[in-house]
């Protein structure tokens, strides 16, 4: 077997064989966990809950978790790789192993793709997400390598996804659907079904792969950025940049200018949102959350906060000056110019937004984050969880086939 999907699963099957595991990759998944479980929790009084009523684990684990955009990212590939590979993972009984060898995939699948894959409109966290779920759950159902190709390869017809469904339920469900899919794949190819590996090569081809992974370096190349914000990652870096603006009054607020390459915008489509979905790919209603609320949180983006009048009014007059270029959500920096009333005004600029794998979050900002989506009386007992205990509690509380409790 010499084809891309084959190297990916062998390299798979090394990474889930392998004697030793270093501890920063074991910590990398053990943060994952405790994430992708606290933004999942965080989201279950949301409408999807409800909707994903008796579907599959993995899509409703996925969907929920993915529905508040709170989950992390891998910059590289432009994918959500947690929100896909830790609900696989669990879903089949897995745990660490099985979802580093999934991420490591995905991220490597997805950043092969690239960013003309991205820009072309694809979600990455779909197209590379439905392979990468097959490896998690193949791996925990104890297929070897051959297997893993082939569930890789039934996982190609659900390989897809587009960004724009971002700003609706559409973006979330997509997500889960990338899930479940790689789950059936490997349940399939458990069960003896075929499929040619080659698949994988022709679906690449046809959504505009760049070249073969590469399969040197770490687990998960470049890490993993965690948000501390609940939207678009490409929103992190202007409202982390508007917060450095000293605090002013809103009626003292003139104009806002910010000044950032193409390429940050990509999946920013929404310029005037009138719903808090939409409100998460905003850059011009960002702007004006973090300049009102100081930390925007998730209460920054429900319906009723992107229609507040004081909202609106500084949403409006946000200017986004988008420079030439870019291959990437943080190519360059983000430059803001808040213009008050009495003509002065107030500058910042910024590169690479806290949370970033450049900034980590300390494990303080890691707990702060939990204890917001979960609360303080949970807080201790997620970031204490260990894969059997996380799998138990998304079993309880999303039930596949059931009602939430």
């Amino acid at each position: 077997m010499t084809t891309r999907i084959a190297d990916l699963a062998e390299w798979a099957t090394a990474v889930h064989t392998a004697a030793h595991i270093d501890e920063s990759d074991e910590e990398l998944a053990g943060r994952a966990l405790v994430d992708t479980v606290a933004v999942t929790l965080a989201a279950l009084d949301d409408p999807i809950t409800g909707w994903t009523v008796g579907q599959p684990a993995a899509l409703r684990w996925a969907a929920v978790g993915h529905v508040l955009d709170f989950d992390d990212v891998h910059l590289p590939s432009t994918s959500h790789v947690s929100v896909v590979c830790v609900p696989a993972a669990l879903a089949c009984g897995g745990g660490s192993r099985e979802y580093l060898a999934a991420a490591g995939v995905m991220a490597r699948l997805g950043a092969a793709l690239g960013w003309e894959h991205y820009k072309a409109g694809w979600h990455a966290t779909c197209t590379a997400g439905a392979p990468a779920a097959a490896v998690a759950a193949g791996l925990a159902l104890g297929l070897d390598t051959g297997g893993l190709a082939t569930a890789m390869a039934l996982a190609v017809p659900a390989a897809g996804g587009v960004q724009r469904s971002f700003g609706t339920a559409g973006k979330a469900l997509q997500v889960g659907f990338a899930a479940a899919a790689g789950v059936r794949a490997a349940h399939l190819a458990a069960a003896g079904a075929s499929a040619d590996p080659s698949a994988l090569d022709q679906w690449f081809t046809l959504v505009g792969g760049s070249g073969p992974p590469e399969l040197d370096g770490p687990v998960v190349p470049d890490g993993l950025a965690i948000k501390l914000h609940p939207c678009c990652y490409a929103l992190q870096r202007p409202i982390s940049a508007a917060r450095a603006v000293p605090r002013m009054r809103p009626e003292d607020v003139v104009s806002i200018r910010v000044r950032t390459p193409q390429a940050a915008l990509q999946p920013l489509i929404h310029s005037a949102p009138a719903t808090g979905l939409e409100g998460k790919f905003s850059l011009e209603y960002s702007i004006a959350a973090a300049l009102l609320d100081g930390f925007p949180g998730t209460a920054a983006f429900t319906d009723a906060a992107v229609e507040r009048p004081e909202a609106k009014r500084l949403t409006g007059s946000v200017e986004v000056l988008a420079e030439p270029g870019g291959t990437h959500i943080l190519a360059g920096d983000v430059r803001i110019t808040v213009t008050r009333t009495d003509g002065t005004e107030e500058h910042a600029v910024l590169d690479v937004p806290d949370g970033h794998p450049l900034r980590p979050p300390s494990d303080a900002d890691l707990a702060a984050k939990v204890t917001g989506c979960v609360g303080e009386e949970r807080a201790a007992t997620v970031l204490g969880l260990d894969w059997t205990a996380a799998a138990a509690l998304l079993h309880r509380v999303l039930p596949e086939g059931g009602q939430t409790g």
